[in-house]
């Protein structure tokens, strides 16, 4: 098992019940894996340093979580075909 940190960003245009279903969908998907999810913290909306999607702001959610190594390339690939996603970094923690 290893240690994650997952910053992503969720569209402006998802309301909240939304952005919670999309939160919850992938804090279900470390879960279901046999991981655990360390923290997650709803940073909320913020301005982009730049354009993206010609949106200006996005809503920010950060997560720490413990999972097997294939885990964060199965979520990536999730997140590339949820509605309303924007963009995603996974860091490796622990090595």
């Amino acid at each position: 098992m290893n240690k994650y940190e997952l910053l992503y960003i969720i569209s402006s245009n998802a309301d909240e019940k939304q952005r919670e279903e999309i939160i919850q969908k992938f804090a279900d998907m470390v879960t279901k894996s046999g991981g655990t999810v360390d923290s997650l913290e709803k940073i909320g909306m913020k301005k982009y340093a730049y354009k993206i999607q010609d949106k200006t702001e996005g809503f920010y959610v950060l997560m720490k979580f413990t999972s097997v190594p294939t885990l964060p390339k199965e979520m990536e690939a999730k997140m590339r075909i949820t509605e309303n996603f924007v963009r995603n970094m996974f860091i490796r923690l622990d090595k």
